[in-house]
């Protein structure tokens, strides 16, 4: 019966003793230009290039925190994930010279993606952009060029995702 008592009275200590916390874990270093985003990949004359209209990419955080991002179409345009220096204050970002190396670029098959990423004049805009159904959101704009079509530049541009089920595409 006193083990039983003992047992009983330490575990009443030690559950009086827990006080759970609300610890508010923060944001990234990059929060202000990471984001999911809906572009499109337009050419200098501004035609679609897939003619797929708006596809999903996404800008976010590298182990790095606040000096560069990954910028990312998630294989549904060119296949591109490039890391990029970023300027938090004026929110922009670009590659170093020579490019970024793709993260998606396989030597095994280097058909498939091309193996470096330049991206020039990237920025964000707050509030600059309109979602499908005219909700006002943050924009983004960037010029990428890949080493598979040296020399041509596309526009990679577009607006932040809402997640409202009517703004997506």
């Amino acid at each position: 019966m006193n083990k039983l008592f003992l047992a009983c009275a330490l575990l009443g200590i030690s559950l009086a003793g827990c006080k759970k916390e609300n610890v508010d874990p923060g944001g990234t270093g990059t929060e202000a230009v990471s984001n999911e985003w809906w572009a499109m990949l337009t050419d200098a004359s501004g035609d679609d290039v897939f003619h797929l209209g708006h596809f999903a990419i996404a800008t976010y955080n590298t182990a790095s925190a606040r000096d560069s991002i990954w910028v990312d179409d998630i294989k549904h345009g060119w296949g591109m994930k490039g890391k990029v220096g970023v300027d938090l204050q004026a929110l922009t970002f670009g590659s170093p010279t020579g490019g970024s190396k793709n993260a998606y670029f396989n030597p095994v098959a280097p058909t498939a993606f091309p193996e470096r990423v330049t991206i020039t004049a990237g920025k964000v805009l707050p509030r600059a952009g309109r979602s499908r159904t005219g909700n006002v959101t943050d924009s983004i704009y960037m010029e990428v060029e890949f080493s598979d079509d040296p020399g041509t530049k596309y526009l990679l541009s577009g607006h932040a995702r809402t997640a409202f089920a009517e703004d997506e595409y």
